[in-house]
């Protein structure tokens, strides 16, 4: 899991994890879901500039999950 902290909160990135538990390489990923191997790999480490949401869908329903197994955004307690 990467945490990716910004001001008022903080994003976990998920991916990795699940690809991990369920035994599934990212080439395999990105094969399977013809997703470009920059944009997995950028889901994974936390560098994104923006989310595509229907990439993020396409995962969830090749990984059998829900988004926010893929991506959680936890904002900062007062």
């Amino acid at each position: 899991m990467v945490r990716l902290k910004i001001e008022k909160g903080e994003y976990l990135f998920k991916l990795e994890d699940i690809l991990k538990r369920k035994k599934i390489s990212i080439n395999k990923l990105m094969r399977d879901t013809n997703t470009d191997f920059k944009v997995l790999k950028r889901m994974m480490t936390g560098k994104l500039v923006r989310f595509d949401i229907f990439v993020v869908v396409r995962l969830c329903d090749y990984l059998n999950c829900k988004i926010t197994d893929i991506i959680e955004y936890t904002k900062n307690k007062k």
